[in-house]
């Protein structure tokens, strides 16, 4: 007998009898039109539910029981009179024809939401169809996220699974203290465009003990994100997590004050990597500490890159106007897939400064490896391997 389904249920009972809105307002799905088989559309009724928890007067759970339920496009909009949580004990399937959400930007939204709690669930996006279509060539549709979270704040996301999105699998995009805590992301390798979480435009968002497996970049940072912590990730495979891409635009908002700790990539393309576009902007990056990190079979386990320009378009013969300075690598340690395990590209126009390597570690085949340098200026200390090159 498999234990987990009743205790399973055992917490889900638990958690809509002391939650802070028993006794207020319960909104099950499956009351408003929702069914449960996988193959009847069920985002009108999960919209009627939202509409009746946001006007409730109450502390409101919108609730979500097992099975599988399919959903198109939907948006959920703020302006409530409350804060609302989310309680998914089934799974949310997109259409399986692309072309239905591959232009919407975004599967599920929330929009200008206070006070917002997701716990548990699953989002399948069902994105191996389009995959196969841009493996093919043109004229297919970007794709979109599983889950955007647009201008809102006071949000919560716990427990939550993404698996297969189109696109990127979790958007924070001009939020404001922003909580995720046991997300699990699940992709091949070989997706494109799949991020696991981006965050941009966004102040004092947390993302903790994450379990992320894609085919781009496990965590990616964007133009105007501001006192983040990442900690407890697992990474791999993936592009590892990137400050980045930053500078395609000439004004744009910097990235500061943002500490990534205790992660462990196994096999992924990068480790700690900071990215900007090679051509001419105001941005910059400032104040970021990478620590405790364990790199296991990785081909850049750090990398500054600033000469990214992605098929050679809008930028060949220009640099990088993106400042980089006050980075620091602590406690990094492990095993490198390529020779140059420290790799240091940065603007002829604007160096890097202020890089600081504490306590470094990586090797490549058990042999030493090598460090990289060009335009970069910083201080080293403690065991430093491969040897500082600045």
């Amino acid at each position: 007998m498999d234990m987990r389904k009743p205790m399973n249920f055992l917490l889900s009972l638990l958690f809509l009898l002391f939650s802070p809105s028993a006794g207020n307002a319960i909104y099950n799905v499956i009351n408003f039109g929702a069914t449960p088989n996988g193959n009847t559309d069920s985002a009108p009724a999960f919209l009627r539910a939202w509409s009746q928890a946001c006007s409730s007067g109450n502390w409101a759970t919108l609730y979500v029981p097992p099975g599988q339920y399919l959903l198109g496009q939907a948006q959920f909009s703020g302006n409530c009179k409350n804060p609302i949580t989310i309680q998914i004990d089934g799974t949310l399937v997109a259409p399986s024809n692309y072309h239905v959400i591959g232009n919407a930007g975004a599967w599920l939204t929330f929009i200008g939401v206070t006070g917002l709690s997701i716990y548990g669930g699953t989002l399948d996006g069902q994105g191996t169809t389009l995959w196969a279509c841009k493996a093919l060539g043109s004229g297919c549709p970007d794709g979109a996220t599983n889950l955007a979270l647009i201008n809102s704040k006071n949000i919560i996301i716990n427990g939550l699974a993404s698996l297969n999105s189109q696109m990127f699998h979790v958007v924070i995009d001009g939020c404001e203290n922003v909580n995720v805590k046991g997300v699990t992301v699940t992709a091949p390798g070989n997706s494109p465009n799949t991020d696991g979480i981006h965050v941009q435009m966004s102040m004092d968002v947390m993302i903790k003990s994450a379990n992320i497996k894609t085919g781009d970049d496990c965590i990616s940072i964007g133009a105007g994100t501001s006192n983040l912590l990442i900690e407890n990730i697992a990474c791999g495979p993936g592009h590892g997590i990137s400050i980045g891409s930053l500078g395609r635009e000439m004004e744009e908002p910097g990235v500061q004050n943002v500490t990534v700790k205790t992660v462990t990539f196994t096999g992924s393309q990068n480790g700690f990597r900071i990215k900007t576009w090679g051509r001419p902007s105001n941005g910059f990056v400032n104040g970021v500490l990478f620590q405790d990190g364990i790199m296991e079979n990785v081909d850049n386990p750090i990398i500054i890159d600033q000469n990214y320009c992605p098929l050679g378009k809008y930028c060949p013969g220009q640099v990088s106007g993106v400042k980089i300075s006050q980075v620091t690598y602590n406690n990094i340690r492990g095993t490198s897939a390529t020779e140059v395990a420290v790799k240091f590209e940065c603007s002829n126009m604007k160096p890097c400064s202020a890089i600081i390597m504490e306590d470094v570690s990586l090797t490549y085949q058990n042999q030493q490896a090598a460090s990289s340098c060009t335009n970069a200026d910083g201080s080293a200390y403690g065991f430093i391997e491969p040897s500082s090159c600045f």
